[in-house]
């Protein structure tokens, strides 16, 4: 294999993505407070990673059309990986992901199925739905703390509020990254939901989304699972946010990018909150 091809392929998994995705399991695992099961979440952990890296391969392929108007330099689009390598790679990937999943209990595996079938269907049923797309993202970007809880067996308030938390800003960052990509949307025909409703009426969508994101994130310290420690360092992250929404506006790649920070920040208070209670 040559370099480029492995480094091509390498980059379909967008692994920084993938990881990323990852932490977020351990997170989910973490908050649950199931870190002594550590084969369980080592699996959970595993099988968000390979899956979320066959998900972005696969996504790839079927974008590859629109890719060399909106992102010419990634894979496929350069020439550095055939279309149906990448979309083998993808089924090799998504396997792996099976096979750490079978190791978990029922109920996790039940939301790895849920969410395998999801991002296979994304690309190809709902991606260019206005909207829908959009909220599959979302779901699956939140699922990722419910599936490690599950693989503990704890799914506790706590997670499903981080949960909703982290679904409901994901939703407000695919709206405003689709606010990016229009001119290459508009050409492959695709009905998002800046073209289907105007950009500024998505853009104020995902502000009020990220409004209920903000409304509900002291939640855990007003039911006292959190103390303070957890309110100060989501205060930090709230505010990232709602900065953000407002660059959206103005500079949609660079408030998306910021939305991803605050999300960081919003499971790191989460986590901080954990720690002072097992203190």
């Amino acid at each position: 294999m040559s370099g480029e091809r492995a480094r091509g392929l390498l980059e379909l998994t967008r692994p920084v993505n993938a990881v990323a995705a990852g932490m977020l399991t351990f997170i989910g695992a973490f908050v649950a407070g199931g870190l002594d099961m550590w084969v369980a979440v080592g699996a959970a952990v595993g099988a968000t990673v390979l899956a979320t890296a066959a998900g972005n391969a696969m996504n790839d392929y079927f974008d590859r059309e629109i890719d060399g108007i909106n992102q010419p330099d990634r894979p496929i689009p350069r020439g550095a990986v055939a279309p149906r390598t990448a979309l083998g790679f993808s089924g090799l990937l998504f396997a792996g992901a099976v096979v750490f999943a079978l190791a978990l209990p029922v109920p996790a595996i039940a939301i790895a199925v849920v969410n395998l079938l999801a991002l296979v269907a994304y690309t190809e049923l709902f991606k260019g739905l206005p909207g829908v797309g959009n909220a599959v993202v979302g779901y699956l970007g939140g699922s990722t703390f419910l599936f490690g809880a599950a693989a503990v067996g704890r799914i506790t308030a706590a997670v499903v509020v981080l949960f909703a938390l982290a679904a409901l800003s994901t939703v407000a960052r695919e709206i405003v990254k689709d606010v990016e990509d229009v001119a290459g949307d508009r050409r492959e025909g695709l009905n998002t939901l800046p073209i289907a409703i105007g950009e500024r009426p998505a853009l104020w969508l995902a502000a009020g989304l990220l409004a209920v994101a903000l409304l509900a994130s002291p939640l855990p310290y007003l039911q006292e699972t959190f103390g303070w420690p957890y309110l100060a360092v989501v205060a930090v992250a709230d505010l990232v946010m709602a900065v953000a929404a407002v660059e959206s506006f103005s500079d949609p790649t660079a408030g998306q990018e910021h939305l991803s920070y605050a999300m960081f920040l919003a499971g790191g208070a989460f986590v901080v909150g954990r720690l002072a209670v097992a203190v």
